[in-house]
């Protein structure tokens, strides 16, 4: 019974809860930089609007659950864009081109 309590109670709280740490980089790149899957996405939600800016985030997350530590980087690409009618906008794209967040400035 106690077994079987650990196994499905405290287990899946401990992986929820673990801990984790970044360790951030960020650096203006050029276009000619993006890789095309992040590019596609970036001009797909540009709305027409023009790329003022690009940056690329690295982070390395150390990542800790029960008793094992993981490093994992993440790279997440910023777009500043100036819609045609003059509003500013922040595409956040992972990576391999998805989408993770558009925020208006």
């Amino acid at each position: 019974m106690k077994t079987k309590l650990f196994m499905s109670v405290v287990l899946p709280a401990t992986i929820v809860f673990a801990t984790s740490a970044f360790a951030e980089k960020e650096e203006r790149i050029p276009w000619a930089d993006v890789p095309p899957a992040v590019q596609k996405t970036i001009i797909d939600h540009a709305g027409g609007g023009k790329i003022e800016e690009i940056e690329k985030e690295t982070k390395t997350q150390h990542v800790r659950i029960l008793h094992f530590d993981s490093d994992k980087i993440v790279t997440v690409y910023e777009a500043e864009v100036e819609k045609p009618d003059g509003k500013e906008i922040e595409i956040r794209v992972d990576e391999n081109g998805k989408l993770l967040k558009i925020k208006h400035l």
